[in-house]
């Protein structure tokens, strides 16, 4: 009685690592991580400068 077939042993993968470097996506999540940021940051900046302004504090 066999309780796994043949295939269900093979090993996950080779073991053999291939590094070349950054792929294409790397660098598009990097850039939208950027975006991201500045954009949140712009946004909180014209925010509270706004809030600023209408309450006569600090600006």
């Amino acid at each position: 009685m066999r309780a796994f077939p043949a295939w269900a042993q093979a090993p996950a993968h080779s073991g053999i690592i291939d590094r070349h470097g950054f792929e294409l996506s790397d660098i598009a999540l990097f850039v939208v991580a950027v975006l991201g940021v500045w954009f949140a940051r712009r946004a909180l900046r014209t925010r509270f400068r706004r809030r600023g302004r209408r309450e006569g504090g600090q600006d």
